[in-house]
């Protein structure tokens, strides 16, 4: 099996489990944001787990950047939680 045949199979996962789970819970947290609530110890793990799964997956969008766009909207929009998230903490 080809190293394209093994990135497509758990591009392909990466995608499942992004649009299943990491999207919506991300969605989420960022309506709650934008509303001014504060980040959970949930939130935060969801996001550290997140974001190490991010940097884990880096190597299959280096080697597919059909998917650098995606992955760097998926950065930007953790970036604005995480921003946001600040922002409310020190305003509360």
């Amino acid at each position: 099996m080809s190293d394209q045949t093994d990135d497509t199979a758990t591009i392909q996962a990466l995608l499942d489990r992004l649009v299943h789970f990491r999207l919506p819970r991300a969605m989420a947290i960022k309506k709650r944001v934008d509303n001014g609530e504060r980040l959970t110890d949930s939130d935060i793990t969801f996001l550290k787990t997140a974001l190490t799964d991010a940097q884990d997956g880096q190597k299959y969008v280096s080697r597919n950047p059909e998917f650098q766009g995606l992955g760097e909207q998926i950065a930007s929009l953790y970036n604005e939680i995480v921003r946001k998230g600040i922002e409310n903490e020190k305003n509360a």
